[in-house]
């Protein structure tokens, strides 16, 4: 009897995980179901403060956490040796501290793929209403700005006969372009490690360097992961290059794009306008500069924001998290 409560409670143990937020229920329902799963939740939509963070962590095997929490070498220690399983509810992992992570032979789970689409709907949002100045628009007939029709007034750009440069064609470069090739693009042009030519291969896409890409393109679409080669990538350099008409867009990783040279280049008319899905920091505090601006959209980082999406998003993640703790094949799992 004995030995067989000390199994029960070996078994208890080797399944108990911490949720930093409160998150889809079809998501958090797999966990709690799951045989001998016993689950702690920091339940609220606003992020999990660092102590608690800390102290839910501790003695656990599993942790199932969002892009804005920083799991780093404090989190991990605060975990203890026990903690074999980092479950992301994100295609993003540079909130992951992964030298670290590997260097204690945890396994990490992500969840690719089933946000592309709606990122990639967002992001060619994001660029119709920076483009087409939607948000100035629409504010113009709430404060009376509209008295008439004209015929240069509220004028932006389109997308027919244009060029659109798309940083990263992974998944959600593809997606976007396969979305605003019916748009009339005449000319794709791509930049990244390395080609890719069978991806490229649907859309006619060129692969460029950054400076040509920054040259030559009426669109620029950031769908890139944040690595040390692509951090402030897009900065006063970048910007300068770049047509007086062009529109900016980045949907991928805030640290992309060195703000201040934006704000600087929208500011003094270098390029026309921008639409941003991401920030740093986020949220952006609201006396920003580029919150000044008429010819800046900015968004808090929805892109993968539908009902359908977050709650696959939310599966995928505790499917990850039981798999990893049971010894099995991840459905996703980030290869360390």
């Amino acid at each position: 009897a004995v030995a067989g409560a000390r199994a029960a409670r070996a078994a208890a143990a080797a399944m108990s995980v911490f949720v930093t937020r409160r998150i889809p229920a079809e998501g958090l329902q797999l966990l709690s179901q799951a045989s001998g799963c016993r689950v702690r939740q920091w339940d609220s939509e606003e992020p999990v403060p660092r102590a608690e963070l800390l102290a839910g962590v501790a003695g656990t095997r599993g942790l199932l956490c969002l892009l804005s929490d920083r799991i780093d070498r404090e989190v991990l220690d605060a975990a203890g040796p026990d903690l074999k399983v980092v479950s992301t509810l994100s295609v993003g992992f540079d909130h992951l501290a992964l030298d670290e992570i590997k260097k204690r032979g945890i396994r990490v789970g992500y969840t690719p793929d089933v946000l592309t689409d709606a990122t990639a709907e967002l992001s060619v949002a994001l660029l119709l209403s920076a483009c087409r100045r939607l948000p100035e628009a629409a504010e113009q007939v709430k404060s009376g700005g509209w008295t008439t029709w004209k015929p240069l007034w509220m004028c932006g750009y389109g997308l027919s006969d244009s060029t659109v440069g798309i940083i990263g064609l992974g998944r959600i470069g593809q997606a976007v372009a396969r979305r605003l090739k019916p748009f009339g693009v005449r000319k794709f042009l791509y930049t990244g490690s390395g080609p890719k030519p069978e991806s490229a291969a649907e859309f006619g896409a060129e692969f460029v360097p950054l400076t040509r890409l920054a040259e030559e393109s009426d669109f620029v679409v950031v769908t890139c992961a944040l690595t040390p080669a692509t951090q402030g990538m897009c900065n006063k350099d970048f910007f300068g290059r770049m047509k007086k008409t062009s529109v900016f867009v980045n949907t991928s990783r805030g640290a992309v794009v060195n703000q201040e040279d934006l704000y600087e280049a929208l500011a003094h008319g270098q390029i026309a306008a921008a639409g941003l899905d991401v920030t740093t920091p986020e949220p952006l505090p609201t006396d920003h500069p580029l919150l000044s601006l008429k010819n800046c959209v900015i968004l808090p980082h929805i892109g993968s924001a539908t009902y359908a999406t977050r709650s696959t998003m939310a599966v995928l993640a505790a499917n990850n998290l039981l798999a990893g703790l049971r010894g099995e094949p991840m459905p996703h799992e980030l290869k360390l």
